[in-house]
């Protein structure tokens, strides 16, 4: 069984941990996850030392195949969010 965490859940964890208000640790961990999605949105990389790293991938534009019809269909270039794990995560995983 897996566990999920949230964001309010972070925020939970946050204001329990360092007696902040349940409103404000929300508002804190709302402006990490706003910084990072607007730094990708600005093709940076965000880079967390001892977690991993967030960067964006670009897709070429290619053709695919319809499997309902088997029509060949043009597929769009496109840009999706990559991450790649730091060594630390990976061990502490493990």
């Amino acid at each position: 069984m897996s566990n999920v965490i949230n964001k309010k859940d972070l925020a939970e964890k946050l204001a329990e941990e360092f007696g902040c208000s349940k409103k404000d640790a929300t508002a804190y961990v709302q402006f990490v996850f706003d910084t990072v999605a607007d730094t990708l949105k600005n093709d940076g990389t965000v880079d967390v030392f001892g977690f991993g790293k967030f960067s964006i991938s670009e897709r070429a534009a290619r053709t695919g195949i319809n499997p309902a019809t088997k029509e060949k269909i043009e597929i769009a270039a496109s840009k999706s969010v990559k991450f790649k794990a730091s060594k630390s995560l990976k061990d502490a995983v493990k």
